[in-house]
């Protein structure tokens, strides 16, 4: 199943990710984005809309507390957020470029050579 992931701020100023659900015209499943400044600058932190007593990414936000909603946004953060929300871990293509020397520098070989050893 295809989730529509949007990227929002809300009347009060927070940031939050959700899935869209177009039926009942609202997020689900939301999520804070909080920025943390650091010595490099500044990192981005998922939680759920209610940590901290809620440790699980649920619950519902009506579109009508919806004050903007971000055209654009990274797509690493669409993949974080699914890892979230999901306990997966997403590869991207790039992750896969590295595959042909997986089995070493002669690679895998054929299924009956990795049977003989």
């Amino acid at each position: 199943m295809a989730y529509d992931i949007k990227l929002v701020k809300l009347i009060n100023g927070d940031n939050i990710l959700g899935k869209w659900d177009e039926e009942g015209h609202k997020l689900t499943d939301v999520a804070v984005l909080q920025t943390v400044p650091t010595q490099q600058g500044v990192q981005m932190m998922l939680l759920p809309f209610g940590y901290p007593f809620e440790t699980e990414i649920t619950g519902e936000i009506d579109a009508r507390h919806i004050m903007y909603v971000f055209e654009k946004f990274p797509e690493e953060l669409k993949t974080k957020y699914m890892e979230a929300t999901s306990n997966l871990t997403l590869s991207t293509p790039g992750d896969l470029h590295n595959l042909q020397n997986l089995g070493g520098q002669g690679g895998m070989g054929s299924f009956s050579d990795l049977l003989k050893k």
